[in-house]
């Protein structure tokens, strides 16, 4: 097991790496900064001076190398806009990020793992086929066309629900719950096929026959049996669940990581955008080693390979 750690460990490595080099020049597509940072009647002499403030007047693998050094020791850079470092700005953010991603986690955890259940035991009914039916839609739909309809819906017509901003739970209601859509609905379909699988061992007839409870035997075999392998669906959910906050937290106003990334790459901000990039990489390969590491945890079997 501790070997197979380790593989997965050194197979980070060169991920990073990659993650580093393509942060820094992707950025550098967009275009120099100088002209959104200084007046349009700023003279040559004024953008080379910010320029030269900003290390941009080097070359670009001059500023790689610079970057790369300084990154290994913490340091993104300075953000452009704010002129505060880029990592202070990063961890401001962060909170709010994690509230908006916990949050949409435990909603999810919540509706899709008993829909899962209750889908594969009325398995063929018109229970089955309703919660089929609301999942397949729910993964076909785009998140932000969920937000935008629930604006529409429950700020714009009913008044129920604040347009955006965060400031309570109110303000957090519509953006956890459209974000968490796709992911009930992917919950749900994993939970149903391991279920399914789990009622037809033999240990859960012979539950039946001692005499058990249904709700005993559906609580205490079944969705502890079923469970198991969806941990890993959700560790690995959980990276893909940070990065897609950016388009929900843009179109609620939500002052969290995703909507600073937007509006670094608006600005052309690179050291900001840089950080989130790779704080948003790294949350992801992290997601997908914790996935590794249970399924060797919950599968002998994984270890050797």
């Amino acid at each position: 097991m501790a070997n197979y750690i380790l593989r997965r460990i050194l197979y980070i490595i060169p991920s990073l790496l990659g993650i580093f080099v393509a942060c820094f020049f992707i950025t550098r597509l967009s275009g120099d900064p100088t002209t959104l940072f200084l007046p349009v009647d700023a003279t040559e002499q004024a953008k080379q001076a910010f320029r030269i403030k900003n290390g941009l007047d080097r070359s670009l693998f001059e500023q790689f190398i610079t970057f790369f050094f300084k990154a290994f020791h913490g340091d993104f850079g300075n953000s452009l806009r704010f002129g505060e470092p880029a990592v202070s700005l990063l961890f401001e953010r962060l909170g709010a990020t994690l509230e908006l991603a916990v949050t949409t986690l435990a909603i999810a955890l919540a509706v899709g793992i008993p829909a899962g259940i209750g889908s594969a035991y009325y398995r063929n009914t018109w229970i089955d086929y309703l919660i089929r039916g609301i999942a397949a839609l729910s993964q076909a739909v785009p998140t932000f066309f969920l937000d935008v309809v629930a604006i529409l819906i429950f700020s714009v017509t009913l008044h129920w629900l604040p347009t955006g901003g965060m400031g309570g739970l109110l303000h957090l209601i519509m953006p956890s719950i459209t974000l968490s859509a796709t992911l009930i609905a992917l919950l749900a379909r994993v939970m149903r096929s391991t279920t399914l699988d789990v009622l037809r061992q033999d240990f859960v007839r012979t539950a039946r026959a001692k005499g058990l409870s249904e709700l005993l035997v559906v609580t205490r075999h079944v969705a502890r049996n079923a469970f198991i392998p969806v941990m890993v669906v959700i560790a690995l959910q959980f990276g893909v669940l940070m990065g897609g906050v950016i388009i929900t937290e843009t179109v609620f106003s939500w002052p969290g990581i995703g909507r600073l990334a937007i509006q670094a790459i608006y600005a052309r901000d690179y050291p900001v955008v840089q950080v989130v990039v790779f704080f948003f990489a790294v949350i992801f390969i992290l997601a997908n080693f914790a996935a590794d590491v249970l399924s060797a945890l919950l599968d002998p079997r994984i270890r050797l390979k």
